[in-house]
């Protein structure tokens, strides 16, 4: 039998009464605000546009506050962006998971390591 690397799998979801932000709303805006346009991220998500507005729509309900400003299209073509509140969560979330994940390997260290070594 090969070796098995035994690992923690970490995700941080924030919620209200409900789920209102997680790793899918985070993957969203970072794409949203890399090609500006909420039906490109969608797209590159291999997600339907009605989907993607209606996360967005939650999250920004269950936060309370406008994560997105977008224009729709027309002639001068539409486009989205994140707010200045918008880009505060997504970096706050990031780091948040970020310090979680480093967190959860020392802990998964000190519980599951000495269980692994003797193996």
């Amino acid at each position: 039998m090969g070796e098995i690397r035994l690992h923690p799998g970490i995700t941080a979801r924030l919620y209200t009464d409900k789920k209102c932000f997680g790793p899918g709303v985070a993957m969203l805006l970072r794409r949203i605000d890399r090609l500006h346009s909420l039906r490109a991220a969608a797209q590159d998500m291999e997600m339907a546009y009605s989907k993607a507005w209606t996360i967005l729509r939650e999250a920004e309900r269950g936060l309370g506050m406008k994560l997105v400003d977008a224009a729709a299209g027309g002639r001068n073509g539409g486009g989205a962006s994140l707010t200045a509140e918008g880009r505060r969560v997504l970096a706050a979330y990031e780091g948040f998971e970020a310090e979680l994940k480093a967190y959860a390997e020392e802990l998964f260290a000190r519980h599951f390591g000495p269980l692994l070594d003797d193996r």
